[in-house]
This record gives C-alpha cells, sequence and structure tokens, in this order.
C-alpha cells in the first residue's frame, strides 16, 4: 500500500450470484491524483465502484481508505468517510429542482443551512447554467445539464474521494468537452478522482494514471500520457482497430482512435540520435567537420581568404584534434558581410532568411537551405521529446515571430513531433489567458519574464484551476533559480525547462534541459562546442566557466566555424543521470561583452550610443536602469544628459525623440529621464553604462 494512498484495493472480487465480475482487482488512488478505469461494455468498470461505494459487496479482497480497512461498509458509511458517487445515468430525481437535488447531495453529511449556501455557491461557480435553472426540475434538463447536477450533487458533500461512473454517457461530443473540462479543473483545484469511462481517449488524458480492464481483470496499467502513445500496449488492447475502423477494436467505437490517435507513426518517432557510445559521436563529428570546413572552403569567399590566411586548407583537418587550427570567426565578421555573411551555397538555394535584433547598425542576417530548416525542425522536435512532449500535447506559443527566429522555430519543432501548435505570439495578455482556458494547451513556450507575466496574470484573474499547463519551455533571456521557483508555484507546480540557442547557429533549440533539471544537453551531432578562457582563447578545464565557442556540422547557407558567442557557461562531464549520450553543459551564466537582453531583445550599449548621437540637444553621457516588478514585467530606464547650454525646457522635447527612435529601431520602450549637463558620473576608466538588477540570485 502506497503511503500517500488515499484509496487501495486488494485482490477484490465481486460476484452477482452466481456470475463473477471481478478477479483479484488491485488498484491505488493517490490523495490529489485522478486515476481513470478504461474498458469496454462489461469490463467491470461500474462493479469496481460500486463496490468501493458499498453498493456492491465484496465477495473477497479488502479496500482501504486512508489506511483504514471500509471492506463492506454501507453507502452511508462511505458518505460519511467523505466518498461521493457521480452515478452512471445521472440517476436524477426528475420531480425536484435543480436545488433540491443539489441539496441532496449535503444531507448525507449533515451539513448546516449556512454550509449548504456556501457549497451552492461554491457549485454555482463551476456551473453558472445551474444557478440560471435553480428552480427549474432536472426533469426538463438537458442532457449536459443533467450531468452537470449529477456532479454537483456529489460536490455538495464536499468529499475527499470523488468516484465518476461514465460522465460523457450520452452526451453530444461538445457538451462532453464540457463536462471533461470541468473534470480537469476538479482535478487541477486538488479534488481525488476515481474516473470510469468508456471513453479511452477522454478516460486517459483526463486523469494522470490508469487501469485498463477487460473481462473483470485489470490487463494494463501505467501512467496515462504513456498508455495513449504506446503502439504495442494499442494493438494488443485495441485489436484490430484503425482509424479507417475504429469499431473493429473493443474500445475503437468508444473513441480511443478518435482523438489525435489517428497518427500511430507519430508516437513511435523519435528524434534522438542513434548513438550508442561516446565513440560513435566523435567519429560523427569529426565527418561533419570535415564536410564543413571543405564545404565552407569551397562556397564562401569569406571562409576560403580566413582559412588562406589561417595557413589551413580542408585536407589538413584529420582528427578532431585539427579544429585547434582553425581561426576563430565572431559577430563583427557577420556585420562586415552583410547582407549575406558566411553564404556558402548559391542564392537560389536560400529558401528563408532571420535576423538578429540590429541593435549596433545593421542587422546580422542569417539564410537558411531547406535542408538546414529540415533539421532545425528536427532537433528542436528533440527538444521537445526530451521535455517529454508528446503528439496528444497541445502548445501555446507566445515568443516573437517575424524575423527573429524564436517563433517559428518553436512551432516548426511542435509540427514535427505531430503535437498541436497554438501560435499566439508575444503580449496579449488577454488572448493568452483566453486560449488557456477554451483551449486547454499542456504546454507553454515563452520567455522568463513572460512565464512570470502569465502565472501573476492567471491568479489575479482568478483561473488557475481552469487551466491545464503541465510544462513551461523558456528561453531567450537568462532567469534566476528564485525566478523559476515562483513561476513554477504560481502555475500550479508545472515543469521548466530552459531551452537554449542563437540566430547564428539556426536559432533556438540546439539544447535543452533534461528530464533531470541539472544540465542543458546540447546537440553535438549538429555542433561542436569548445569553452575557451575569452582572454586567452584556451581550453579551460571541465566544470570551470568560459566562452562558448561553435563549430557546425551540417548548416549549408551560412556554416559557422569557430564562432564567438560571447556566452558564458561550463562544461559538465561524464554521463547524466537521465541516461542521454548527449553531452551538457550548464544553464548560461552571462557574457563577455556589454550586450544585455530586454524583452526578448539583444541589446548593445553602443547600438544606444548610436542613436543618441542622431538627437541634436543630447550630451555624451547616458546610464541604462533595468529593473523587474513583482508581475515579473522587465523596465528599463534611459538616462541621459542634456548637452551643455541647452536649455532645461527642451527636456521633454527631447524625451519623446529619444523614446521614439529607441522604439522603432530597437523594437522596445523605455522610460527616458533627460537630466542637467554633467549630472551624470564620469570616470577615467570605461563608464559604467548598464545597470541591471533584474537578477539576484543565483541563475545555476
Amino acid at each position: 500500500m502506497l503511503k500517500n494512498a488515499l484509496l487501495s484495493i486488494e485482490g477484490l472480487t465481486v460476484h452477482y450470484g452466481a456470475a463473477q465480475a471481478l478477479f483479484g482487482i488491485d488498484l491505488t488512488v493517490a490523495q490529489g491524483e485522478t486515476v481513470a478505469l478504461v474498458g469496454a461494455n462489461g469490463a467491470g468498470k461500474s462493479s469496481l465502484l460500486k463496490a468501493v461505494m458499498g453498493l456492491a459487496p465484496p465477495s473477497g479482497g479488502r479496500i482501504f481508505l486512508d489506511g483504514r480497512e471500509v471492506t463492506g461498509a454501507s453507502p452511508s458509511e462511505m458518505a460519511s468517510l467523505g466518498v461521493a458517487l457521480v452515478p452512471e445515468g445521472r440517476e436524477m430525481f426528475g420531480d425536484l429542482t435543480v436545488r433540491e437535488n443539489l441539496e441532496l447531495g449535503a444531507l448525507a453529511v449533515n451539513a448546516g443551512r449556512r454550509t449548504v449556501a456556501e457549497r451552492l455557491e461554491a457549485v454555482f461557480a463551476r456551473f453558472p447554467k445551474l444557478k440560471e435553472r435553480l428552480s427549474q426540475r432536472t426533469c426538463t434538463l438537458s442532457g449536459g445539464e443533467q450531468q452537470m447536477t449529477a456532479i454537483g450533487r456529489a460536490l455538495m458533500a464536499k468529499p475527499r474521494l470523488l468516484l465518476m461512473d461514465e460522465p460523457s454517457l450520452g452526451l453530444a461530443p461538445l457538451i462532453a468537452d464540457e463536462i471533461f473540462d470541468i473534470i480537469h479543473q476538479l482535478s487541477r483545484s486538488g479534488v481525488t478522482i476515481l474516473l470510469v469511462e468508456q471513453n479511452a481517449a477522454r478516460g486517459l488524458t483526463a486523469s494522470s494514471s490508469a487501469y485498463l480492464l477487460a473481462n473483470g481483470r485489470i490487463v494494463g496499467s501505467g501512467k496515462s500520457d504513456k498508455l495513449l502513445v504506446d503502439p504495442e500496449l494499442r494493438r494488443a488492447f485495441l485489436g484490430a482497430a484503425s482509424a479507417d475502423n475504429p469499431a473493429a477494436s473493443r474500445l475503437g467505437a468508444a473513441g480511443l482512435t478518435n482523438i489525435r490517435l489517428d497518427k500511430p507513426e507519430m508516437s513511435k518517432l523519435t528524434f534522438m540520435p542513434s548513438f550508442k557510445t561516446v565513440e560513435e559521436l566523435r567519429e560523427h563529428q569529426l565527418k561533419g567537420l570535415q564536410w564543413t570546413v571543405r564545404h565552407a572552403y569551397e562556397g564562401s569567399s569569406f571562409y576560403r581568404e580566413h582559412l588562406d590566411q589561417a595557413g589551413v586548407r580542408p585536407e589538413d583537418i584529420k582528427t578532431l584534434d585539427d579544429l585547434k587550427k582553425l581561426p576563430f570567426t565572431s559577430p563583427e565578421d557577420l556585420k562586415d558581410q552583410y547582407p549575406f555573411p558566411f553564404r556558402a551555397v548559391p542564392y537560389e538555394q536560400i529558401v528563408r532568411l532571420h535576423a538578429s535584433s540590429g541593435t549596433t547598425g545593421k542587422r546580422k542576417i542569417l539564410c537558411y537551405t531547406q535542408k538546414d530548416i529540415d533539421d532545425w525542425a528536427h532537433f528542436f522536435a528533440r527538444c521537445y521529446e526530451m521535455a517529454g512532449v508528446t503528439p496528444l500535447d497541445r502548445v501555446q506559443i507566445a515568443v516573437g515571430y517575424g524575423l527573429w527566429t524564436a517563433g517559428v522555430g518553436f512551432q516548426l519543432g511542435v509540427e514535427r513531433l505531430g503535437a498541436l501548435a497554438v501560435p499566439v505570439g508575444p503580449g496579449n495578455l488577454d488572448l493568452q489567458c483566453e486560449f488557456f482556458v477554451d483551449l486547454q494547451p499542456t504546454v507553454f513556450c515563452c520567455t522568463a519574464s513572460m512565464g512570470l507575466l502569465m502565472a501573476e496574470e492567471i491568479h489575479k484573474r482568478g483561473i488557475a484551476d481552469k487551466i491545464n499547463i503541465r510544462k513551461i519551455i523558456y528561453g531567450s533571456e537568462r532567469s534566476s533559480v528564485s525566478m523559476r521557483k515562483k513561476i513554477s508555484e504560481l502555475f500550479g507546480g508545472v515543469e521548466l525547462f530552459d531551452i537554449v540557442g542563437m540566430t547564428e547557429l539556426y536559432g533556438p533549440g540546439t539544447g535543452i534541459e533534461c528530464p533531470d533539471h541539472d544540465c542543458i544537453h546540447y546537440w553535438a551531432d549538429y555542433y561542436i562546442l569548445e569553452i575557451l578562457d575569452p582572454e586567452t582563447m584556451e581550453p579551460v578545464p571541465d566544470y570551470e566557466w568560459g566562452e562558448m565557442v561553435v563549430t557546425t556540422l551540417a548548416k549549408e547557407a551560412a556554416p559557422l566555424i569557430r564562432y564567438r558567442t560571447h556566452d558564458l557557461t561550463r562544461i559538465i562531464p561524464g554521463p547524466c543521470t537521465c541516461g542521454s549520450l548527449l553531452p551538457r553543459h550548464s544553464r548560461i551564466a552571462g557574457r563577455t561583452d556589454d550586450m544585455f537582453k530586454f524583452r526578448g531583445v539583444n541589446i548593445f550599449p553602443s547600438g544606444i550610443d548610436r542613436l543618441l548621437s542622431e538627437v541634436p540637444g543630447l550630451g555624451s553621457e547616458y546610464q541604462v536602469h533595468l529593473t523587474r516588478d513583482e508581475a515579473g514585467r522587465d523596465h528599463m530606464l534611459l538616462k541621459v544628459e542634456r548637452g551643455e547650454g541647452v536649455e532645461p525646457g527642451r527636456a521633454d522635447e527631447l524625451g519623446r525623440e529619444v523614446r521614439y527612435l529607441i522604439k522603432h529601431k530597437l523594437m522596445v520602450t523605455p522610460e527616458v529621464d533627460v537630466v542637467a549637463y554633467g549630472e551624470l558620473p564620469r570616470s577615467e576608466r570605461k563608464s559604467k553604462r548598464v545597470f541591471d538588477t533584474r537578477i539576484t540570485d543565483s541563475v545555476v
């Protein structure tokens, strides 16, 4: 018996006269868990619920409630212990009103008048339609409204354990959707539920774990999301069902092949590499390195000149150690080669462009071939796979679309995986919340600050128990340990995954936090990662912090050779506890240059300096102050001096001009404070321009 088991059943048998309905059932339901019992008609599902409720006396075995044996207890005793049943077929008292039927649910627990009134209001909060029909006889209600009344009647007892028998039976699909949305809400609010459901897809998607019944016996059990996509189990349990002929299965007609399960091949896909050993991975990397150097040398005039100056030719690359012979490239090289830097293929092979924010002048434009796009989609799907996202998930994407690589990359990966993409884009809190409730996404993709903002928003709006987010995948900016913890708590304990990437290296998705949450696995079959001392550009020992330098292994349009990213991290050696062979590094701790990120945009102080120099009447000194409020919103205050001799009355005019330039050139809107000439401090050394107080604790 599990320590936290609210309900535990051991060896349960049930007979109806000489006919045996259940054969040695073992089952547990943990506190706060929703468990589904799935099976065809006659499998024994309702008999099991009746035995728990005391409506069908067991002929063998034992039943425990919170560790106390209750085998053979009467229905009234079970009700007094906090067990309530929503029976199959609703079983309304048709001549009684909605109010009277609901109040019957509180009789079993002897609730007082005030308590009954409070619980009625709680039921109406979940079922607003019932309040409109309070004095209406239940025999005149629709099937869906009767089912709501039946659930509300059970909730009036404020049960510790809610037994639900076929809640979708006889309901139209849209009404059944509404009922199951309510079941999801009850589950998220902490109600412990044992759910019997013939519609297997609905039962499994509404639960965290499930038991599969056939002919009175349990023939399978496990986590519901795994059962849904397990092809062997589906074939064994469902027989010959297919998308064209679902009724050929014992459960096919009940809907298991109906909800996103007509893609059985998707459930078999893996996007992980096939390497079994580190040696196999290194062999792959060497072949990729040799191909990249030859491809870049033959296809790019920049790389040919760059490699010739270093005295390196493609045939010189014989081992991975020869990587050290290759010269470095940098973001400055990208800007110098504008508008098609590092291009190594003919123009007609380029199918897409993405670009950086352009905060230091011209944007860094990166071009892609179709193979580059396909590779990106493949390893982005790998990110989702490592995070435990499946084809049955719904993924709401709240990152930017357009020239930036973020949104389209997240969407490519979702679609390659076979899940459902909801491409909302950033901002628009009303729409985000509306879709959280109406579309019931299970995964949310965002920046860290957007995640915190939405966490605060769903609580402010009182919809925390109406949404179904289980995982948050975030990137684009650093986040502290405390910030991650707060996001998880406000979303009800969701699992967070930090995803990494950059425009130059395909985009986001080049690595992700593993399920054990102690590292970032990076896709070493697509690029080689070096961690170097940013001053000496020599390798640093494992576990020591250094600058990420990357070399691509398969990128066609704009390959990277020893590209300095300026991101700071460290290698974590040895095998990971999650079992993945792919190497890993720590979360990004910072940068070696003065770039900072604000609301997902890369910004260099030099870019701000360039824009300020375009405004007549401003001085040369400025400061950028970055803060984060309690709701997770980032704020930028730009302090800038008036020019010497410029009258104070022009401060507002200058401030408006600065805001306009920053907003339209850098795509962010700062607060601007124009101060007197000489007010900002001077220094004999490099003046400190950026004051970032958004993160006050560790990021790893």
